[in-house]
């Protein structure tokens, strides 16, 4: 089909290309319209949103609650920290005890001596012992290393050891 075949059926055709093209205008028009509505309600709904409740305006509000959340978030942050270093202090700190009362001799009565054992939750620590006698008492210390002693433990504060081991 040459341009000169178009031409002339466009002129003979002039009036539907017209009213063809004035309903399309008027359909864009319709979309225009609805669209410009639409875009009013949501301005209205947007303002009325970033006013808030009290007139407070939203954004600030929200830039309020970032800075809280990041002041949060250093805290816990802080207190991490600081519980780690309590955490590693209590594991150096004595948690386990055991305590064995015994009467060290036959012909006196009561159970007046006794043996301490005190760890901390790698089991070093000491074993406290104390006899008491008629006329004397005497206490003892051993130093005590991933739950053994270099020092022979009589056979009180072996249990007074093993008693504090076992509260771990």
């Amino acid at each position: 089909m040459d341009i000169q075949a178009f031409n002339s059926m466009m002129m003979n055709n002039l009036f539907y290309v017209v009213c063809g093209l004035a309903v399309l205008v008027l359909i864009m028009l319709i979309i225009i319209g609805n669209l410009y509505f639409n875009l009013s309600y949501l301005k209205k709904r947007y303002r009325k949103m970033m006013t808030g409740v009290d007139g407070s305006n939203m954004e600030r509000m929200l830039i309020g609650h970032i800075d809280e959340t990041k002041a949060v978030a250093e805290d816990n942050h802080r207190l991490n920290e600081e519980m780690e270093r309590i955490d590693n202090l209590l594991k150096s700190a004595i948690t386990r005890v055991g305590v064995v009362r015994f009467s060290a001799f036959e012909d006196m009565g009561s159970d007046l001596s006794y043996a301490v054992a005190l760890l901390d939750s790698h089991n070093n620590g000491v074993v406290l012992s104390s006899i008491f006698a008629r006329q004397d008492s005497r206490s003892y210390v051993k130093p005590i290393e991933a739950g053994a002693s270099s020092y022979t433990l009589t056979q009180e504060e072996a249990q007074a050891l093993k008693d504090a081991m076992h509260k771990g």
